[in-house]
C-alpha cells in the first residue's frame, strides 16, 4: 500500500526574499523553504508543502495577504493562473534589480573568477507586447479556475491557449494576451469561434487519439509588419483543413504567410514534419540595421526582437572585430549574430547542431549580399574539435551563444586549445555560464559584464561576458 501523502500547512508565513525560478524564499524552523505562487518578499502567506526533503521544502502560498513594498498593479486578467508572467506583480525596477542579482550571484559563487564592476541591466523599452512568436494549444480538457467552478455556469469544455503550470493535460483558454501585439488576439480568438461554430473537434490532451485542431503558433515583426500563421492539425480531413485555411485567408488578409502543419506524434515538435504553404510566402522577414533575415514557420529567432538588435550590439562591441580577425559564431541558430558581425571582419564561420538552422543562415547570407560567411552543421561536441580548427583555421575571436545547458566541457577544451584573443560568451542561463567562465579562468579573465532583460514580467535573464586571453 502507497504510504499517504502528508498534508503539512504553515501559517502566516513571512515572505523573505526573491530566489531562482520564479519564486520565493523563507525560513521555518531554521529550514529553508522554496514558495511557489504570486508572492512577493515581505508577503504574509499560508503555505500548503509540495516537497519536503531534509534541507529543504517547496510549497505553494495561498491566503495571500499582500504587504511587499515591491508590489505593482497587475494588468492581465489571467495572472496568477497562467504561468507565462509569474513577475508581473513586481515593479519592474524590482524585476531589473533582481536579474542583475541572479548573474552577480551565480557569477560569484559558481565561477569564483575575478571579475569587473558588473554593469547596470539593460531593460526592455518594452515590458508588454513584446514578443513576436507565441504558441497556442487546443484542448477538449479547458482548465476551470475556482471562481469559475463554483458561478454555476456550464462552461464550454474547448481551450485554446497555455498549458497551466504543472499540469500537462489542462489547458487554460485566453481572453487576452499581454505579450504580443495584435493581431494576435484577435487572431486566436477568431480561430477559436469559427471552429466551435462550425462543430470542429479540438485535441485530446490525454489518449492523443482524437481531435481534428492541435496548435496554433502565430508570429510577427515589428521592423516589416508580416505575419505568419501555422495551423497544426492532427486527426482531421481534409475538408476541416481546407476550411480553417481559407477562413483565415478571407478574414485575415494581412496574414503574409499561412501555412498548416499534420501532426499525429506523441508532441508538438514539427521539425521532422512537411510544413504546407497555402498563402503567401513560407516566411516572414525580420529587419535589423540594414539586414533582413528570413524566418520561417521552423526558424529560430529571438522572441523579443528589438531586445535581440540591443544584445546584438552589445556583442559586436564586445568582440571587437576588426578587418583582419577571423570569428567562430557558435551556436550560430539562423546565423544571426553571424550575419551582424560579418561586415566587421575578414571571415566568420558559423556552427550549429540544427541543419536547417544552417540552410536559413546560408540564405540569410545571399540575401544580404555577404559572401564571407561559411556554415556548418553538427553535434558541437564532435564538430568543433582539434581537427575542424586544424582545417578550417584558428580564430581569432570566438562569439558563443550555447543553449540553457551551457556548453559541453569538450567544447570549452577546444577553445582553450585554439586560444582565441577574445571569447564573447552570451548566456541565457548565469548558471552554466558562471560553471564554463570557471573552466576558461585557465587562460582568460573575463573583463565585461552586462546582463540585459529580454523577457520581461518573468525572471529569466541574458548575460553577455567579455574575455580576454592573459598574455
Amino acid at each position: 500500500m502507497k504510504k499517504k501523502k502528508e498534508n503539512i500547512i504553515f501559517e502566516n508565513i513571512l515572505v523573505g526574499d526573491f530566489s531562482s525560478e520564479a519564486k520565493c524564499i523563507s525560513r521555518i524552523d531554521d529550514q529553508v523553504v522554496f514558495i511557489e505562487g504570486p508572492v512577493a518578499p515581505g508577503d504574509i502567506v499560508d503555505l500548503r508543502v509540495m516537497k519536503k526533503k531534509k534541507t529543504f521544502m517547496e510549497a505553494v502560498a495561498f491566503n495571500i495577504r499582500p504587504q511587499s513594498p515591491y508590489r505593482t498593479q497587475t494588468s492581465c486578467e489571467h495572472f496568477g493562473v497562467c504561468g507565462g508572467c509569474k513577475w508581473q506583480h513586481i515593479d519592474y525596477q524590482t524585476q531589473l534589480s533582481f536579474k542583475t542579482r541572479q548573474v552577480t550571484d551565480a557569477l560569484e559563487r559558481i565561477a569564483k573568477v575575478n571579475l569587473p564592476e558588473i554593469k547596470p541591466i539593460l531593460g526592455s523599452s518594452e515590458t508588454f507586447f513584446y514578443r513576436n512568436k507565441l504558441e497556442y494549444t487546443f484542448s477538449q480538457n479547458r482548465w476551470l479556475t475556482i471562481e469559475q467552478i463554483q458561478s454555476g455556469l456550464d462552461y464550454s469544455r474547448n481551450a485554446l491557449g497555455f498549458h497551466v503550470p504543472r499540469r500537462y493535460d489542462k489547458i487554460l483558454d485566453i481572453n487576452n494576451c499581454l505579450l504580443q501585439p495584435e493581431p494576435s488576439n484577435t487572431i486566436r480568438l477568431a480561430v477559436k469561434a469559427f471552429a466551435e461554430e462550425h462543430k470542429m473537434s479540438f485535441y485530446e490532451q490525454v489518449k492523443q487519439e482524437e481531435g481534428a485542431l492541435r496548435n496554433l503558433i502565430i508570429r510577427t515583426s515589428s521592423s516589416t509588419g508580416d505575419i505568419m500563421v501555422i495551423v497544426q492539425f492532427a486527426y482531421c480531413k481534409q475538408e476541416e483543413i481546407d476550411l480553417m485555411m481559407n477562413f483565415l485567408a478571407e478574414k485575415f488578409p494581412e496574414i503574409t504567410s499561412l501555412n498548416y502543419i499534420i501532426n499525429t506524434k506523441g508532441n508538438d515538435t514539427f521539425f521532422d514534419l512537411n510544413v504546407i504553404n497555402v498563402k503567401g510566402l513560407p516566411y516572414i522577414v525580420e529587419e535589423m540595421e540594414d539586414l533582413k533575415f528570413r524566418v520561417g514557420p521552423k526558424s529560430f529567432y529571438q522572441t523579443n526582437s528589438k531586445q535581440a538588435f540591443e544584445l546584438y550590439k552589445i556583442t559586436r562591441d564586445y568582440a571587437g572585430i576588426t578587418s583582419d580577425d577571423f570569428v567562430y559564431d557558435l551556436y550560430t541558430g539562423t546565423g544571426t549574430i553571424a550575419n551582424f558581425v560579418a561586415r566587421q571582419a575578414k571571415k566568420v564561420i558559423g556552427l550549429e547542431y540544427v541543419e536547417m538552422a544552417v540552410e536559413d543562415a546560408r540564405v540569410n547570407s545571399q540575401i544580404n549580399g555577404i559572401t564571407n560567411t561559411e556554415f556548418y552543421a553538427g553535434d558541437m561536441r564532435k564538430l568543433l574539435d582539434r581537427e575542424f580548427v586544424d582545417v578550417h583555421g584558428r580564430p581569432d575571436i570566438v562569439i558563443t551563444d550555447p543553449p540553457r545547458a551551457g556548453m559541453d566541457e569538450p567544447v570549452v577544451r577546444t577553445l582553450l586549445e585554439a586560444a582565441p584573443k577574445t571569447i564573447v560568451y552570451v548566456s541565457c542561463n548565469p548558471a552554466t555560464q558562471a560553471r564554463d567562465l570557471a573552466l576558461l579562468d585557465a587562460k582568460y579573465q573575463v573583463t565585461e559584464v552586462q546582463p540585459v532583460d529580454m523577457f520581461p514580467q518573468t525572471h529569466h535573464v541574458e548575460n553577455v561576458v567579455k574575455l580576454v586571453k592573459r598574455s
